[in-house]
């Protein structure tokens, strides 16, 4: 009993940081890009996130802009000729932009026609947002289109020290991915798993297989986490996941090393489910033309593939090791 209430408690600690999170760049098949800055205004940069997830406008210190929102009259953002940047909280572009589908209901005070109420996002002149404007509203397929089409042309409006600046984006459908990373990282994770199933009665071998699958998938969530700014809400769990696992397989080679048996198991079960949720969380980048993150793409499907069945098989190993019946000792028969 001891033993299935420990399992119980170690999965749901696992799976708890899974369940809450803001809206960040996902995996997307559409490439959205700048074409066009009317009239040109070197004093701004503007770029998207995430392959058409987020707008980033950086502004030079001097210069003052300000961005509208998607009504006659909506002051959405404000960057301050010191730096600073302000959203307007009575602006119902503030509440639309927290999704990427706009599926929100503003509160009663986003009013485009009432008076600004403007709090501070950023102080670096640099901020990026969700804007409706650059990317496919739908999450079904565009009708009538198909790979390499144009699906998106929108105008965001500007206004530069006065000026009125129009930013043209674009965005294409891009294709399908290779397969072969992912494939590669399944194959990798299947050979470890069943080198250390072969070897399973040899102290520490198949809780130290499971750490390179971890440290792969710690440095794929790494490079995506720190390639998308703090506004955006990259996900936590994309690093505290596979840092679980290097832990806990780490704390499961102590164990076996102290004849801590059941300790080392159960933290290899915990190691493997950690895994598991992070390849779960991830799944979506294995079919998705862009991942957004600063590694190669390729790299991102290899180590998610590579946890999805690392954790799988070591999960359902460390679950048979647990529960497995001890073997039979046949009673002597010496006289």
């Amino acid at each position: 009993m001891g033993r299935v209430v420990a399992a119980i408690v170690a999965l749901l600690v696992v799976f708890a940081p899974s369940t809450a999170f803001a809206d960040p760049a996902g995996p997307t098949d559409y490439l959205s890009e700048i074409r066009d800055i009317d009239p040109p205004t070197p004093s701004i940069e503007v770029a998207v996130l995430g392959g058409d997830s987020f707008v980033e406008l950086t502004v030079e210190p001097g210069t003052e802009v300000t961005v509208a929102g998607y009504r006659s009259g909506d002051q959405y953002l404000w960057f301050r000729a010191d730096g600073a940047v302000l959203e307007n909280q009575n602006s119902p572009s503030t509440y639309l932009n927290d999704d990427r589908f706009a599926s929100v209901d503003p509160p009663p005070n986003a009013d485009a026609d009432a008076a600004p109420d403007w709090q501070e996002v950023a102080s670096d002149g640099r901020y990026s947002w969700h804007d409706h404007r650059a990317h496919w509203m739908q999450p079904i397929r565009p009708a009538g289109k198909q790979v390499g089409d144009q699906i998106v042309e929108g105008v965001i409006p500007l206004v530069v020290d006065g000026a009125e600046v129009d930013v043209t984006v674009i965005s294409t459908w891009q294709a399908e991915p290779s397969r072969v990373a992912a494939i590669a990282g399944a194959l990798i994770s299947i050979g470890l798993a069943g080198f250390a199933t072969w070897r399973w009665r040899s102290r520490t071998t198949w809780m130290v297989s499971v750490v390179p699958i971890a440290a792969v998938a710690l440095v794929a969530g790494v490079a995506q986490f720190t390639s998308l700014p703090s506004e955006t809400g990259p996900r936590l769990a994309w690093i505290a996941l596979p840092v679980i696992a290097l832990v806990a397989a780490v704390a499961g080679a102590v164990g076996e090393q102290r004849s801590a048996l059941f300790l080392a198991r159960g933290a290899v079960l915990v190691a493997a489910a950690q895994l598991l949720v992070w390849g779960l969380v991830k799944r979506d980048g294995l079919t998705a033309a862009i991942v957004p993150t600063g590694a190669p793409g390729w790299f991102d499907r290899f180590a998610t593939a590579g946890a999805l069945f690392g954790g799988l098989m070591f999960g359902a190993f460390a679950l048979w090791t647990l529960f497995a019946p001890p073997p039979r000792i046949e009673p002597s028969t010496r006289s």
